[in-house]
This record gives C-alpha cells, sequence and structure tokens, in this order.
C-alpha cells in the first residue's frame, strides 16, 4: 500500500472560469510561509518540483525546507533533488540513450521479467537534430543534397532510433530535418504547463546539449545535463544538484534604432562573464522586459553556457502567452496555463504592484546603452563595439598569441596572396572574410534578425552590391517556420542573390561543420599564412571549432554576417568606409544598407503569422520521404547487429542477476593514468574526428571501413567498441606516468611498455587486474559527457581517487559504478609520494549499511603507504546506485520488484 503524501494537504483543484476544473496542483500558497513569496521564480520551479515529488526517500521533507529556506541555505552549498518534468535528447546523445533502454529491456528479458516495463517514466523528447555538414551551399537545391549526404552517412543511426520511436512508449522522436533541436523545442515541444491524469505543474526540462537553455526564454526552466543524468532522469531517477545562486538581472530601457538582440546578448554575455555565473541560475526582471520580445529573450537564454550561468530565467508574463498564440498553441491551453501560473504565484503581472524578490547578487542594464558589435576573434564573451572593430583587429595581429593576439611579423601586416577563382582573379589579405554563416540556434529562432539579414541583402542587390564568389556563405535556419517567414516577405530571393543559400535545418558553421573551402581558397592561406575570417551568427567562436584554416572568428548577428560578406573583410571601419561601389559608380556605405528598427518590424508583423507554425508543426511528425522509406523491424526487443560499427549492444549487463552484487573494495589495482589539476571531459571523452592511427581507427579498418567513412565519434556514440577505444585518446592529454611526454598513451607497469591507454587496460583486464586512475583538482570539468564515465568503466577502471571532483561527472562515476574518493586536505600523489607505479587496494565495509555518504576509508599501497580518503557516495541514493552495480541495474531490479 502506497504511503500517504507529505503534503497530501496543499493539493488544491484549479476551476476552469466557465465551470468544471483543470485539474489539481500542490499550492505553494497553501504551504503558508512568508519565505515563498521572497524566492526567485526559478526557485520556486525547484520547490514545486520537491512538493509534488516528495516521497521521503528520493526526495525528502527536508529537501522541501532547503529550498524554503533558499535565502539562507544558498550560499552554503547544500544539495538538493530535482526531477525535472520531461527529457531532451538530440540524436548524438539519443543514441546511446536508447541503446541502453534497449539493453535493459534485454537484461528484464533475460531475467524472465515483464519488459514492457521498460519506458521511459517522464516524456522524452528526442529531436534528430543531424548536424548538416555545409558540402553544398550556393545552390537552390543546397537542402536536398546535404540531406542526402547525411542519410547516406547516417542510415543506420537515423533507423535504429525510428525502431526507438515505435519501441517505447512515452517517447516522441522528431525526424531529421525537422530543424535544431532548441529552436523545435521552442516552438512546438514546450508545454509551460503540464496537465498529467489531472495533476498541474510547471514544464522543467533537462537536456543533453548544453543550450537546452533557450527553453528558459520561454519560462520553462531547463539546462544542459550529461547523458548518463538524462537517462536516470527519464527513468524517474531524481537528480542531485547544488541548490543554486540566483543573480537578479534588472533590465530598464528600450533598444536604440538599428540594434539587434545579438548585440544585446553579446553585451549581456560579457556583464555575466565578468561578474561571474558559474553554477548559478540567472533571473530577468524589470520594466525593460516588456520591450523585449519572446525571441529576444530565447536569443539571451541560448547563451547561458557562453556566460556560464546554469541557466538564464525569463519568468512567464504576458509577452510569453503573445508568443504561445502566435506559435499555435490552443485557446484552452493557454487558459490553463495563465490561471495555474496565477495560481501558483508563478506569473509575472508588470501591471500589478511588483513583490521584491531576493537574489543572490544584482546586475542592471539600461538596453538603451547597448550598442552593435561582434565576440571574437577567438572567445564569445570577448565583445567588440562594431565602431571600435578596425582599430580591435589591427591591435590582434599585432598582439602577441593569445586570446586577442596573432603576432603577425610586421612586414607580413600587409601580405596580398593573389589566386584564381573560377578563372577570374582574386586576392586574400588578413581579415579576408572567407567563411559567412547564418547559423546557430542562438539566432535563426528570432524573426527580428533574421528578417533583418534578408533586408540587408534586399537593400545591397538594389545597390548594386554583391558577395564575392569564393566567400563561403550559408543559411540553416533552426526550423521549417523560418523558411515559411522569409518566403512570405519576399526577402530570401535576396538573400538567394548574395549566395545565402539555405543549406539545411539543423547545426552547422557554429559546430565545425563548415564543410571544406574550395582548393584554391585554401591554398591561398595556407600557402601565405593569412590570418582568415570567419563571421557567424552563432554562439561558440573557440580557436579551431569553426574551420581549421579560419584563425579569426567572429560572432555577430545576421544582418552583420551580411554586410561582413559583402564588405568581404573584418578590417574595415563601417563609419568611415565604403563597403562597396553600387552599380552607378558611388561608394556604397553601411548606413545604406542597414535597415531601421521600424523596418523590421514592419517585415516581423507582416510575415511571421500563427498559420506558419501551425502547419510546419502539424507535419513534423510526419517526418520526410527519406525518413519514412527507412525500414525498421516492429519488435519490442531489438535485434543487436553483430558486425554494425555504428550501434552495437554494451555489456552493462552482462551476467546480471536478481540480487545486487553489493559493496566491494578495490585489491592490488595498477595506475592505468596519474594525473594533474583539470583534467576534463574533454580529455577523457571520444570527440571529435577519429585520428588515423588510434585503435578506434584500427579497430573500424579491420571491419572494412574506409578512411573516408570513418565519420566522428559523435556519430558513433551508439557503439561501445569505437567509444572505449576512443576514451583517454587526446592527443593533449598531460600523463605523469609518461614523464611530461603528451598524447593518448600511458605506461603498463608490469612490463614497462608505453601502450595506448585502451591496449594498456585491456592488457591489465586480460590479466584480471583491476585499475584506477590518479588525479588532481577539479577531475571531469567541462561538458558533463556520459561517455566521460562509461568509458573509463568499460576500460576497467574500478576507483578514481582526485583532490576534487566536478558535480557531475563525479555523480556519473557512481552512476557506473566506479568509487569516487577525494584525498584529505592538503594532501594529493605528489605530496604522498605516489607515482603511479604502485598497486592499490581500497578497503570499504562489506555491508552497504556499514558505509555512509562522506565516510573515511584507508587506502593501501603494496610498498607500505597508506593514506585516508573521503569516498564520495553523497547520497543514501548514490549508496543504493552502488550497491548495485550503477544506476541501470538499480532502475531494472526496481522495476522488477514492482
Amino acid at each position: 500500500m502506497a504511503a500517504e503524501h507529505p503534503f497530501k494537504e496543499v493539493l488544491t483543484s484549479l476551476p476552469k472560469p466557465g465551470g468544471g476544473e483543470f485539474g489539481k496542483f500542490y499550492s505553494l500558497p497553501a504551504l503558508n510561509d512568508p519565505r515563498i513569496d521572497k524566492l526567485p521564480y526559478s526557485i520556486r520551479i525547484l520547490l514545486e518540483s520537491a512538493v509534488r515529488n516528495c516521497d521521503n526517500f528520493q526526495v525528502k521533507k527536508e529537501d522541501v525546507e532547503k529550498i524554503i529556506d533558499w535565502e539562507n541555505t544558498s550560499p552554503k552549498q547544500v544539495e538538493i533533488p530535482f526531477k525535472p518534468a520531461r527529457v531532451l535528447l538530440q540524436d548524438f546523445t539519443g543514441v546511446p540513450a536508447v541503446v541502453d533502454l534497449a539493453c535493459m529491456r534485454d537484461a528484464m528479458n533475460k531475467l524472465g521479467s515483464d519488459t514492457s516495463k521498460i519506458n521511459p517514466l517522464v516524456p522524452v523528447d528526442l529531436v534528430i537534430d543531424h548536424s548538416v555538414q555545409v558540402d553544398v551551399t550556393r545552390s537552390e537545391n543546397a537542402v536536398q543534397e546535404n540531406m542526402e549526404l547525411e542519410f547516406r552517412r547516417n542510415k543506420e543511426r537515423f533507423s535504429f532510433l525510428k525502431w526507438g520511436s515505435s519501441a517505447f512508449h512515452n517517447m516522441l522522436v522528431v525526424p531529421p530535418g525537422s530543424g535544431i533541436v532548441h529552436q523545435v523545442n521552442l516552438e512546438y515541444l514546450g508545454r509551460v504547463v503540464f496537465n498529467t491524469n489531472g495533476t498541474l505543474y510547471p514544464d522543467s526540462v533537462v537536456g543533453t546539449d548544453s543550450h537546452t537553455t533557450m527553453i528558459d526564454g520561454l519560462g520553462v526552466a531547463g539546462w544542459g545535463v550529461g547523458g548518463i543524468e538524462a537517462e536516470a532522469a527519464m527513468l524517474g531517477q531524481p537528480m542531485s544538484m547544488v541548490l543554486p545562486g540566483v543573480v537578479g538581472f534588472k533590465l530598464s530601457g528600450k533598444l536604440r534604432n538599428g540594434v539587434t538582440a545579438t548585440d544585446l546578448v553579446l553585451t549581456v554575455t560579457q556583464m555575466l562573464r565578468k561578474h561571474g555565473v558559474v553554477g548559478k541560475f540567472v533571473e530577468f526582471y524589470g520594466d525593460g522586459m516588456g520591450e523585449l520580445s519572446l525571441a529576444d529573450r530565447a536569443t539571451i537564454a541560448n547563451m547561458s553556457p557562453e556566460y556560464g550561468a546554469t541557466m538564464g530565467f525569463f519568468p512567464v508574463d504576458h509577452v510569453t502567452l503573445q508568443y504561445l498564440k502566435l506559435t499555435g498553441r490552443s485557446d484552452e491551453t493557454m487558459a490553463m496555463i495563465e490561471s495555474y501560473l496565477r495560481a501558483n504565484k508563478m506569473f509575472v503581472d508588470y501591471k500589478e504592484p511588483q513583490q521584491e524578490r531576493v537574489y543572490s547578487s544584482y546586475l542592471e542594464l539600461n538596453l538603451a546603452e547597448v550598442e552593435p558589435c561582434v565576440s571574437g576573434p577567438k572567445r564569445p564573451h570577448d565583445r567588440v563595439p562594431l565602431k571600435e572593430m578596425k582599430a580591435d583587429w589591427n591591435s590582434c595581429l599585432n598582439n602577441k598569441v593569445g586570446f586577442k593576439g596573432f603576432a603577425v611579423p610586421k612586414e607580413a601586416l600587409e601580405k596580398v596572396a593573389k589566386f584564381s577563382f573560377d578563372g577570374k582573379p582574386a586576392e586574400l589579405k588578413h581579415g579576408s572574410v572567407v567563411i559567412a554563416a547564418i547559423t546557430s540556434c542562438t539566432n535563426t529562432s528570432n524573426p527580428s534578425v533574421m528578417l533583418g539579414a534578408g533586408l540587408v541583402a534586399k537593400k545591397a542587390c538594389e545597390l548594386g552590391l554583391q558577395v564575392k564568389p569564393w566567400i563561403k556563405t550559408s543559411l540553416a535556419p533552426g526550423s521549417g517556420v523560418v523558411t515559411k517567414y522569409l518566403l512570405q516577405s519576399g526577402l530570401q530571393e535576396y538573400l538567394n542573390k548574395q549566395g545565402f543559400h539555405i543549406v539545411g535545418y539543423g547545426c552547422t558553421t557554429c559546430i565545425g561543420n563548415s564543410g571544406e573551402l574550395d582548393e584554391s581558397v585554401a591554398s591561398a592561406i595556407s600557402e601565405n599564412d593569412i590570418i582568415a575570417a570567419a563571421v557567424l551568427s552563432g554562439n561558440r567562436n573557440f580557436e579551431g571549432r569553426v574551420h581549421a584554416l579560419t584563425r579569426a572568428n567572429y560572432l555577430a548577428s545576421p544582418p552583420l554576417v551580411v554586410a561582413y560578406a559583402l564588405a568581404s573583410t573584418v578590417d574595415i571601419d563601417f563609419d568611415k568606409e565604403p563597403i562597396g561601389t553600387g552599380k552607378d559608380g558611388k561608394s556604397i556605405f553601411f548606413k545604406d544598407i542597414w535597415p531601421s528598427t521600424e523596418e523590421v518590424a514592419e517585415a516581423v508583423q507582416s510575415s511571421v503569422l500563427p498559420d506558419m507554425f501551425r502547419s510546419t508543426y502539424q507535419a513534423i511528425t510526419k517526418g520526410n520521404p527519406m525518413w519514412n522509406q527507412l525500414q525498421v523491424p516492429s519488435s519490442i526487443l531489438y535485434t543487436w547487429d553483430p558486425n554494425s560499427t555504428y550501434i552495437h549492444e554494451p555489456p552493462y549487463f552482462k551476467n546480471m542477476t536478481m540480487e545486487p552484487p553489493g559493496v566491494h573494495g578495490v585489491k592490488d589495482a595498477y595506475c592505468l593514468l596519474n594525473f594533474g589539476d583539470s583534467i576534463t571531459t574533454d580529455h577523457i571523452s571520444p570527440a571529435g574526428s577519429i585520428h588515423k592511427d588510434s585503435p578506434a581507427a584500427k579497430f573500424l579498418l579491420d571491419r572494412g571501413v574506409e578512411r573516408k567513412d570513418f565519420n566522428s565519434y559523435g556519430s558513433r556514440r551508439g557503439n561501445d567498441e569505437v567509444m572505449a577505444r576512443g576514451t583517454f585518446a587526446n592527443i593533449r592529454l598531460v600523463n605523469k606516468l609518461l614523464n611530461g611526454e603528451v598524447g593518448p598513451k600511458t605506461i603498463h607497469v608490469p612490463t614497462g611498455e608505453k601502450l595506448y591507454v585502451f591496449d594498456a587496460a585491456m592488457r591489465y583486464k586480460d590479466a584480471g587486474h583491476d585499475t584506477i586512475v590518479l588525479a588532481g583538482a577539479e577531475y571531469g570539468s567541462g561538458s558533463s559527457r556520459d561517455w566521460a564515465a562509461k568509458g573509463p568503466m568499460l576500460l576497467g577502471v574500478k576507483a578514481v581517487i582526485a583532490k576534487s571532483f566536478e558535480r557531475i561527472h563525479r555523480s556519473n562515476l557512481v552512476g557506473l559504478g566506479i568509487i569516487p574518493l577525494c584525498f584529505k586536505s592538503g594532501e594529493d600523489a605528489d605530496t604522498l609520494g605516489l607515482t603511479g607505479h604502485e598497486r592499490y587496494t581500497i578497503d570499504l565495509p562489506n555491508k552497504i549499511s556499514d558505509i555512509r555518504p562522506g565516510q573515511d576509508v584507508t587506502v593501501t599501497t603494496d610498498n607500505g603507504k597508506s593514506f585516508t580518503c573521503t569516498v564520495r557516495f553523497d547520497t543514501e541514493v548514490e549508496l543504493a546506485y552502488f550497491n548495485n552495480g550503477g544506476i541501470l541495474p538499480y532502475v531494472i531490479r526496481n522495476l522488477i520488484k514492482q
């Protein structure tokens, strides 16, 4: 018999205006606690979730009290459990999640239990956000040609996900070619308020991509997490998180004429980076909120990873409701959303007196002070006012090598690289633009900047300006809605004339999928050591990310991307220098092609229509011809192909029994790797291209895969054999066992041989030896990736002993059955005289009941050293995971018991 809900007394009916009720909800006002009125809106969402999900095991009454007392508890770094309303997956991380679900079904089947129990327990939205490699650009058929290439490369992955869409309930799969995951989430998937079996509650989401935060512009609390956390959440497990501080960001005033949302977001990003918001929520408020469209808010929210916050949150208000209406949500849904949020004190009505809320710290920006700008040349928060761009660029050329420097010798500053393009003379200089891309979820969800780009293209065409043919131009909208309003406005025609044909619907240049430059352009850059530039409406421009040959990469609004493409260089003062010469021989300046705020607003008003959203998303789940032609089995269990190099059954549940394996220490383990500080998940996780000499490359070649078909680690995330070989394969890995040598190798201690990490790990495994990893501070910082924990587990790593851990990575290690241990304060491997050539024994109690979170344990080595560490199982739930050998076996055993 189910236990009584600890907060049943606050379950309240929400009446409909015309009679009847929308449903019932857990009322925060009914808690009758004055502290709640002062809470930031973002914290109220965490509170509601804790109240509704309270069971006094996963979520306890004291957790609810911690959140209510946020003003006092948040500075103390207390941990709380959080259960999001849904999970958002994109295909790279969606594949391993579906692989794990399929494996769990197989395990249930082998244990003779009901396999239908393995389904997501919370709604899962999986968007096949296929990353479009920009191979075909200046072509009316670019979308189709690029799409065909993507299906040819990734057919097996797409087929597997299509099987998953019918094999699992509570999982919506949006087919490839529909758009960027975050824009689809904003325009279509975001519920704002759920009504599940008559219970109302706020929409909240964790996603496997860092830019899940776009949805915060819609008043839906969302942020990116690692794949293991996402899988746990979709199987009903709580996420452990530090109760965050909240930075209150007050907006006032109004943007000046000609200033774009991108200019605003680059300004906000710089301010918040300077303030320091890592691990915090940012919540926006103030009179200026009414001046920001929902799309503007989404643009700011989407850049949360770039300014370092967990999320940048905009509470629901009248602007949110207008956007929901525009995007085709029904009147009844809108009425339910507004009624619920008002009743539960989660709606902001700026027409009413505002209750003063408490924040951890405060920032303020007058929108009228924002000026046109770009960011670069190597980081998103290095903002440069447009009027200072020429001077800043020239200082970058002269400065020593760094984030703002290229150290070009004085005698090479004026170098000109002459070459032939399509039989005609061409030339490049330092600062010449060779890539101009309207790309990324940050900007392509915003009609004002997309239509602004079209207006720039139109004015330029009318004046006789033309983008140089060797500049690689592309336009990748985040959803089909953008195409509809660009066509409706008549502006797509002009974008096409300037080379900005639509190349696909998905992530492109922003994540490095620029495609190759023309060979003549590439040679001119390489042979003359030209500092070539890319200008993109993206959110990331770190060195080497956009293209190997563009050493200067600037983030800019879509209309500025077109302007810089027309100018063909970033070495220009738009205020004083002409962009080019018009058809009448007169000089054309920036002001001649730049649209006014009124022109843009008029284009938005007349071109962005609710029917466009309705028709786009009515068709979205019907797929497209290539998706619909994929033949997949209808079986509930997946038929694994042992020869597949994309989808493979991992050994997570091999020989699994109904009884948990129990707690276990480590005996006589060898040290696989000995690290210093700041080893990130980028060092651990397989990512990017597959190096031709790596164990993963050898594996693929042995199975008949040609080098041209290696694809990337990301595309092969569903194959554990490839991914295990790519773990610790980063070429910049610094391992103390190699005495200062950098690279993806280690020493096999028994023989002294230098081997690839994978080969050494298999040598230990085959001999029956456990391994551990020694590390310094902040082990596992960076993007929280599931394979940063899955990979070491598959290599046979049983424990990691570090000075400190990044929070999510530590919990992911526990979720995979790896023991995280911390050296005592002031101690580390060096101070203790550990070289990594010892063998390590970690003594844990034999019974789960004898272990408590954060207790001390003794580690001994075979050469007589002994030291004390803190075992980092931080909660009772984590102990239960470890007792079961990991989070997924724990879930299986619990489901079988039900």
